[in-house]
């Protein structure tokens, strides 16, 4: 069995997922997400239906842009640079929408709950992270059916992320 690298205090491992992604593996995951996927590959999907990697890459974009310009709930997120959780959240889309596994092959189960339940996550907040993402699906202009199950989808995950009384 091969011993995991030592990671530094600041960070917690994830103990029911592989190892965090460290080292010169970080950058290949997140060139994974730029790689070109056919999305013909996944048919009857709404991975496929939607147009694939493309959109799920400028909808995480659009989200996180949203993001930067709010200071209050920028705040909320550890690292510098945005790009990373941009990243995770693109690839955790594509295959909860019927796409690659890619996220669950370098991150492990997605087990969303425990991976947020270091931050504070009440009503406002949750209502701020969706005010972000509904923002980011309009910048999309989806038709109206494939907007309102991306939009239905957010709504119930949002509200399984409260953790926090108001």
């Amino acid at each position: 069995m091969s011993e995991h690298p030592q990671i530094p205090h600041s960070v917690k491992q994830d103990p029911f997922s592989k190892p965090l992604v460290l080292g010169p593996s970080s950058q290949e995951f997140l060139d994974l997400a730029e790689e070109s996927v056919d999305a013909s590959q996944f048919p009857g999907t709404f991975y496929h239906e939607v147009g694939g990697r493309e959109v799920f890459a400028q909808l995480t974009k659009n989200f996180y842009a949203s993001v930067a310009e709010d200071q209050d709930f920028r705040a909320m997120y550890p690292e510098k640079d945005l790009h990373p959780a941009q990243v995770r959240l693109q690839l955790f889309l594509e295959q909860y929408w019927g796409g690659p596994t890619t996220y669950s092959e370098h991150r492990g189960h997605p087990r969303l709950r425990m991976r947020h339940g270091n931050f504070t996550v009440n009503s406002h907040y949750r209502d701020v992270w969706l005010g972000h993402m509904n923002k980011a699906i309009d910048q999309l202009e989806l038709p109206p059916l494939q907007a309102e199950t991306l939009r239905d989808y957010f709504e119930r995950a949002a509200h399984s992320m409260l953790n926090t009384p108001d």
